[in-house]
């Protein structure tokens, strides 16, 4: 996953461009850069690591050192980017958030083509994907064209900054999966992955791009270049997840969107009759949902764990899974009072792999919890995402959906009785969720459904990814 962050102004884009891009550090936790143009000197570019240390302190010596007007930034938790390139499109800088599937084949077509060469990554990591855009796009007569193209020939997702010496292109990927929203104040406009990323700089939402919109921003305005395409499938996952509380998609804020979610769990559980001292959420993102759930159903709500936000980052993003358990323990502190001899309803953004909630579940009851019933904020993720990378897993079998399948099949099923497990109505999937509840010693377990997810985000079903759950594109 990742966020980008571009300003254009009449004065120096220093300051919003740093702060700007801070506020993408939620989206990755692998490298972070900028890149900016000063007509006297041309490009000047910084990236660090931040894998442990933030983005602030890595480019706070950048931000003091650079000068320019026009600039782009990123968080990325792929490869190093921004890049500088110089085409026979003329010298640009290029930031870019997605995946890309079939980069192999792509960069096998442009090398046979005899018209391209890329540099290697180290720890045989093949090619950087924001340069293989860049090739992509210099194979048209226009960067507009080019960035079109990109997106048609990408299987996967892809949305686009590129600075240039006159002003900013921004594209979103070509579905929409991921959001781009223009910014505006008196002498700047911005272009942005989060739309909280510039409210603080003073700026005012000027418009969110369309699927596959190609838009120039310069200091005077928009300039439109290619009109959006119809079909949308905004990924869902980001009110659930990867959004930031403070951030609207498709105007549809995320605090809010979780709120209703708990809401709606409530709604499902209240002739269950499960009684319970606390609903909690686990932090940061079930705890919205949390909330909704216990202004709901009347259940007090408490945070029986509090994390440790000073240093620990998001925890499943170090591709070791010893690493990632052991910083999504040392990250919750638990509150013994809240917790011994207690019931417990518990709120989480999702169950993945189920390794760390299960972890959380064994530790509450050798804690005293008497029980701990559990309600995630999506449907059982039965699919490695495609299209943002939001998780490290390398195979379908890492997550428990898929693993219980298995063991209730007596073996690797086939895709169609996959689809039969994901669809929430049929006896399979109840029996699926059952068999997870049982792994994990969950009292109960319920999820919602992607037609609840679809009215808590306010967007229509049919216009948002639920790749990850259901398995249609």
């Amino acid at each position: 996953m990742g966020g980008f962050f571009g300003v254009v102004s009449k004065g120096s884009c220093i300051m919003d461009l740093f702060f700007g891009t801070d506020y993408h550090s939620h989206l990755g936790t692998y490298v972070g850069g900028m890149a900016v143009c000063n007509e006297e000197t041309g490009f000047d570019r910084s990236i660090h690591r931040i894998t442990n240390k933030q983005f602030r302190s890595q480019l706070e010596s950048a931000a003091a050192r650079m000068k320019g007007s026009i600039g782009i930034g990123c968080i990325s938790d792929t490869d190093p980017q921004p890049l500088l390139v110089c085409s026979r499109l003329g010298n640009y800088a290029i930031t870019t958030v997605g995946r890309i599937n079939n980069k192999d084949e792509l960069v096998q077509k442009a090398l046979a083509d005899g018209h391209a060469q890329f540099l290697e990554l180290s720890s045989n990591r093949g090619v950087n994907e924001t340069e293989l855009v860049a090739s992509l796009i210099n194979e048209k007569t226009t960067i507009e064209e080019g960035i079109r193209h990109a997106q048609e020939m990408i299987d996967g997702s892809m949305s686009v900054l590129i600075a240039t010496k006159d002003g900013i292109y921004a594209a979103r990927d070509l579905v929409g999966r991921t959001p781009v929203v223009i910014g505006m104040k008196e002498d700047a406009l911005c272009a942005s992955f989060e739309s909280h990323a510039y409210l603080n700089l003073g700026y005012h939402t000027l418009k969110e791009l369309g699927p596959a919109e190609v838009v120039f921003i310069t200091a005077d305005g928009i300039e439109p270049k290619l009109p959006p395409l119809p079909k949308k499938r905004m990924c869902a996952f980001m009110w659930t997840y990867y959004g930031y509380p403070t951030a609207n998609y498709e105007g549809v804020n995320v605090e809010a969107s979780r709120n209703r979610c708990g809401q709606m769990l409530a709604e499902n559980d209240k002739d269950k009759n499960i009684r319970v001292d606390y609903v909690g959420g686990i932090p940061d993102s079930g705890t919205a949902a949390a909330i909704g759930y216990a202004n709901a159903s009347g259940v007090p709500f408490a945070r029986p764990f509090i994390k440790y936000t000073p240093t620990w980052p998001r925890s499943f993003m170090p591709q070791n899974q010893n690493m990632r358990n052991q910083v999504a323990h040392m990250k919750l502190i638990a509150i013994d009072e809240l917790i011994r001899d207690k019931s417990l309803l518990l709120v989480d953004d999702s169950i993945v792999r189920g390794t760390q909630m299960g972890e959380t579940v064994d530790f509450l009851y050798e804690s005293g919890a008497r029980e701990v019933h559990v309600r995630p904020a999506c449907p059982p993720v039965m699919y490695g995402c495609k299209y943002l990378n939001f998780s490290r897993s390398t195979s379908d079998m890492d997550l428990i959906a898929r693993r219980c399948i298995v063991e209730l099949e007596g073996g690797v099923p086939s895709d169609e009785r996959v689809h039969v497990y994901a669809d929430a109505s049929t006896p399979e999937h109840a029996a699926m969720v059952e068999r997870i509840r049982e792994k994990l010693k969950f009292t109960t377990l319920s999820y919602p459904s992607v037609e609840m997810v679809s009215r808590s985000v306010q967007v229509p079903e049919d216009e948002i990814c639920t790749y990850c759950w259901t398995g249609r594109e």
